[in-house]
Order: structure tokens, then sequence, then C-alpha cells
């Protein structure tokens, strides 16, 4: 039996009964709170137009089926990029497609490389995308360079792969947290004698080969002097100069604490926490840590089941599904995984879910899905060196093996 479309209710969810009802008080205390500059227009339009999203009195499109004389009204979406979770659940899916089905080799096996930084670099690459494309341009450089050091141990000399990154803003507790998830062919295409294009599985890594890697991140992102790691009071901050409120927000949102009403510098009430657990340490193969830096390569998965990973790389910051009302008006979060002290769900007042959400919201026309670029693109962006410089991409092995002929 064939499935029957049923249209979605956006009015009824948990989250658009949030942004309806507080938005608007939402926007007057932070107003309040920097002297009227607020918030900058790009944030307060993704909530707007995520309140009109599917409602058919903001627009719709009329679809009809000649043969059947059957129609349909299809209400218009906002495409929202943080806030509204239809319009992220749908991008995700066409991102996680695109990958699988026009970028990624369908016969070569991917390793992913997830890379995060220090909390004081977080904040400067929330809304600094040069300085973030340019942390990924070390990460890209030591990546390539650790795979084709392997590939020459191996006698295979001139061999290259190939990357993808989706660059995450948000972690799982709904809080600000900028990491690179690195989806990298594992292994290098060589070229044999007669031309032909032929793809070299890589050994496995060892915990020595990933803490190889992240020290080198460290050290090349140090002489650029964008660790984050020793920044000065009196350090300018481009953030903050732009919009107060959008800095504030985003500085408590990456302490994991409140920024606005009675609970500010508080962090929120967890449900299932045991306050006596004990911190349990614990030895998470391939994963290396490094003054701040953290990179995990434990996640391979082999030729042709990649669609799932990939969704998780372009997923949406917050599901529909993991929000639930309380009896109070509070807000509860389910944890993706439960916490070692036991914590399953976040519990935030309306107004202290808005606080989070805010920071996630992207700058407009920013990319979050980047291919590889040619080494050497670090020296793109350095404090004083006068602004980006862009690079050429390199089409490079990915768009190489896919003309490959069958």
């Amino acid at each position: 039996m064939a499935a029957v479309y049923v249209p979605r209710s956006p009015t009824t969810g948990v989250l658009y009964g949030v942004v309806r009802t507080h938005l608007t008080d939402f926007l007057a205390a932070v107003d309040a709170q920097t002297d009227g500059s607020g918030l900058p227009g790009f944030v307060v339009n993704e909530f707007r137009k995520f309140l009109r999203c599917g409602v058919l009195a903001h627009g719709f499109a009329r679809v009809r089926c000649g043969h059947r004389a059957f129609e349909r009204l299809v209400p218009f979406s906002c495409k929202g990029r943080a806030v509204c979770p239809s319009c992220g659940g749908r991008r995700m899916a066409e991102r996680a497609a695109h990958l699988v089905d026009r970028v990624l080799p369908a016969d070569v096996p991917v390793r992913q490389w997830v890379l995060s930084v220090p909390h004081r670099l977080r904040y400067r690459l929330a809304y600094d995308h040069r300085l973030c494309r340019t942390v990924l341009h070390v990460s890209v450089r030591a990546l390539r360079s650790a795979y084709r050091r392997q590939a020459r141990r191996q006698g295979l000399a001139g061999g290259e792969t190939g990357m993808a990154t989706s660059v995450q803003r948000f972690g799982g507790a709904v809080n600000v947290h900028l990491h690179f998830h690195t989806l990298v062919l594992d292994g290098v295409f060589v070229r044999d004698g007669d031309g032909t294009l032929r793809f070299r599985q890589a050994s496995p890594p060892t915990d020595e080969d990933v803490h190889r890697v992240v020290a080198r991140v460290r050290r090349r992102l140090e002489r650029l002097g964008v660790t984050g790691t020793a920044s000065a009071a009196e350090d300018p901050d481009p953030l903050a100069d732009e919009s107060a409120a959008l800095a504030a927000l985003s500085r408590a949102a990456i302490l994991g604490r409140g920024a606005l009403g009675p609970r500010a510098g508080r962090r929120p009430v967890r449900i299932g926490a045991d306050p006596d657990a004990p911190w349990v340490e614990r030895h998470v193969p391939l994963h290396a840590h490094e003054a701040g830096f953290d990179l995990h390569a434990a996640v391979h998965v082999a030729a042709g089941d990649r669609e799932r990973l990939c969704q998780y790389l372009c997923r949406p910051p917050l599901g529909q599904g993991r929000l639930h009302r309380l009896r109070d008006g509070r807000i509860a979060v389910a944890l993706q995984r439960p916490w070692a002290d036991g914590t399953t769900h976040l519990v935030f007042t309306p107004v202290e879910l808005l606080e989070r959400l805010v920071p996630l919201v992207p700058r407009p026309r920013t990319n979050l899905i980047l291919l590889s670029r040619r080494p050497g693109a670090e020296r793109a962006v350095a404090p004083g060196g006068g602004g980006a410089r862009r690079t050429r991409g390199w089409h490079g092995p990915i768009a190489a093996a896919r003309r490959r002929p069958a």
C-alpha cells in the first residue's frame, strides 16, 4: 500500500510555542541589557522566518496533478539554518545525498577526523569565517601530510587524498561548540605507469599518529597567533564591537551558562545527574588531546556505506523530538547520550533556551560544508597580516576519481 502524505503541523511543536510566546519578551530583555542596540538583523530574521515556516497563511505553492485532477497546497519553508528543525532535517538529507552521490567516490572508504579547539578560540571562530577557514586549512594540511607520509613509507610517491569538512557550530547540550568534522578518503590516489588512477587504502592510524596530527595543528596555529590560549583583556573583540548582545550570549553559551535574568552565570538544571558520581577517566582509542585541542579518528566507514555518517555531519542543531515541555512551563532537552554522571536531560526556561539558540545562527552566505584547499592556505589570516588571501581550490582526487571509467 502506498504511503499517504501527511503534512506537518508546524504551530503545534514545542519550539514553535517557545518562540511565538517568548521571542518579543526575550528581544526586549536583550535591548534593555545592551542600551537598545539589540541583536543583529540576521539573527532576529531567523526566528521571525521560523514562525512563518510551513504556515499556509504566509504563502504556498499550488501543486496539481493533471492526470488525476488532484491538487495540494504546499506552504513555503523558511530555509533556516539553525532554529527550524524541519528545514534543518531537510537540508541534512539533501546535503548527505549530495555528498554520497556527487562528491565522494563510491568505491573508497572514508575516515572521520573530528577536531575541537579551545573555548577561547571557539568564541573567535563563531563569527569570524575567515579565521575559521584558516584553522580548517591548517587541519587539512596536517591530515594531508600524514596520509602522504604513510604512502611514501609504502613506496607510493606523489599520492593524494581528498577531504570534505562540515563546520558544526553546536554541541549536544545546545551550546556553542564550533568544531570540524572532516571526512578523509582513507588512503591515497596514485597513478600507475600507464596513467591509470588507482586508490591505495591506508593502514589504520595509531594513537601516536593521531597525537602527531593534533600537535602539528596546535604548533602551526600557535605560530600564527590564533590558538586563543593567551589573549589579554584589552585585545580587540570585533564581535563585541558589532553586537555586544551577540558577543555576551555567545560567551555564555560557550561556557554553558545563562546570560540574562535571575539565573545569569548559572548552568542549566540537569535531570538524572548524580552529584556524588566520581569522575571517570577512560581511554578512548584514536583520540588525542593537546593544550585544549582534541582530535578523534576512530570512526571508519567502508566503501558504499557513507550516507548515515554524512547525515550525522549535516545534522541540525536541535531536533524536535528532543524537546519536552514540563508542567511548570520549562523545556527539557534530551541529550543524545547520557553523561558520565547520569545526566539525561537539561532543563531550560523558555528565555534560557532562546539564549542558547541565538549564537547558533551563522552569518548569511557562509559555507559550512567545505572541500579541501591547496596546502599553504593557513597563511591566509594572521594577526596584522592584512586580511584573508584567497587560494584557488583544487578538485584533486575526489573529482578525478569520479571521472574514472567504470
